[in-house]
């Protein structure tokens, strides 16, 4: 097979077809206010074009019944993608999902970063939510072909993912009133999907 050009990040700059191989992801560990022990799974699509991590007690509080703390939850997953001899990948997009319940004056806050063991983080994204709301809701990031961060060729890399959720009071009246924003799998299909996107090492 003839190797395709490489760009100047040492990658093709059209994407590759993902590997046939099975693509295995070992979680290393979870840590968090917002992904106790057991609360966060993580699954590999069918196709090994994304996977998917689940959460099931990812909720930010505040105002009748929430703690101190509540107000602000985060989960940082550290996982190891194996992946076929010859491949490498980039995160190419995410789509977060979850439910919020914000009265009137109060708003919430989605964001996010991700990185590979002893490279540069990227930039968090954020997303924010205004009451009156109480609805799923879903946000996307979508990074740019020039700037996907590839793992290296050749070595295992941890991949980290941190994420954050915060309910903000506002002017809403927290002695009689509860907001919250959840990342959570309550209903089976709430979820964040990370897709990957597949180039040929250089040979």
């Amino acid at each position: 097979m003839v190797a395709a050009p490489v760009s100047a990040t040492g990658f093709m700059d059209l994407p590759v077809p993902p590997p046939t191989d099975r693509i295995v992801i070992d979680v290393v560990t979870v840590n968090g206010t917002g992904c106790p022990p057991g609360s966060a799974a993580v699954a590999v699509s069918p196709d090994n074009t994304a996977f998917t991590v689940t959460y099931s007690a990812y909720t930010a509080l505040v105002g009748v019944g929430a703690t101190a703390t509540d107000w602000r939850k985060n989960c940082q997953l550290n996982i190891v993608v194996h992946v076929p001899q010859g491949f490498t990948y980039a995160i190419s997009k995410v789509d977060y999902r979850g439910f919020a319940s914000l009265v009137g004056g109060a708003s919430a806050l989605e964001r996010a970063n991700y990185y590979f063991q002893g490279q540069s983080q990227t930039a968090y994204v954020s997303h924010t939510f205004a009451g009156p709301y109480g609805d799923d809701w879903q946000s996307s990031d979508e990074v740019p072909v020039a700037a996907l961060i590839w793992a290296p060729c050749g070595a295992l890399r941890n991949l980290n993912i941190n994420t954050e959720l915060r309910a903000m009071a506002g002017t809403s009246d927290t002695a009689h009133t509860t907001s919250f924003i959840s990342m959570d799998s309550t209903d089976g299909a709430i979820n964040t999907v990370y897709h990957f996107q597949w180039a040929q090492c250089p040979h």
